[in-house]
């Protein structure tokens, strides 16, 4: 069994795996699995549902939320919902300071999405490295318990 340590790539790696599966799922681009394969259906009541659907469309969904499950299950076993919560909230702290000080003004509704987008995808990153992190700083290691 590999003993990975903590080091910024790897926190690197983790962002940007969860950035790509949050933008994947949706982005207001407009080139994400909500509007290739959800949107349709809700767009156009008056088509057949099964037409929409097409097996491909299921995969690429499957594997959608495979990914979501593996990153919310490390992310909420880590953190918690209240460590989830206070994470997204100084990430929202942070953003609001940046904009205060005049670093970058979002301007429209994409702006935002972006900007969500990317602090769900740190909150990820960092439920993923928290253990890896705590032990580097505390010397303790996280075990889930059995049984």
């Amino acid at each position: 069994m590999a003993k990975e340590e903590f080091n910024w790539p790897g926190i690197l790696w983790r962002f940007l795996l969860a950035l790509a599966l949050v933008a994947l799922t949706y982005n207001p681009e407009g080139y994400s699995f909500f509007h290739w394969a959800l949107l349709p259906i809700y767009k156009t009541p008056s088509l057949p549902v099964l037409s929409a659907i097409n097996p491909l469309k299921i995969l690429a969904g499957l594997a959608l939320f495979i990914g979501w499950l593996v990153f919310w299950q490390a992310t909420k076993r880590s953190l918690g919902g209240k460590g989830m919560f206070l994470a997204a909230a100084l990430f929202g702290g942070i953003v609001w300071v940046l904009i205060d000080w005049n670093v970058f003004s979002p301007r429209g509704a994409k702006a935002i999405s972006y900007i969500v987008l990317v602090i769900v995808a740190l909150v990820l990153a960092i439920g993923m490295s928290w253990s890896h992190l705590t032990r580097r700083l505390t010397g303790q290691i996280d075990t889930d318990e059995i049984g």
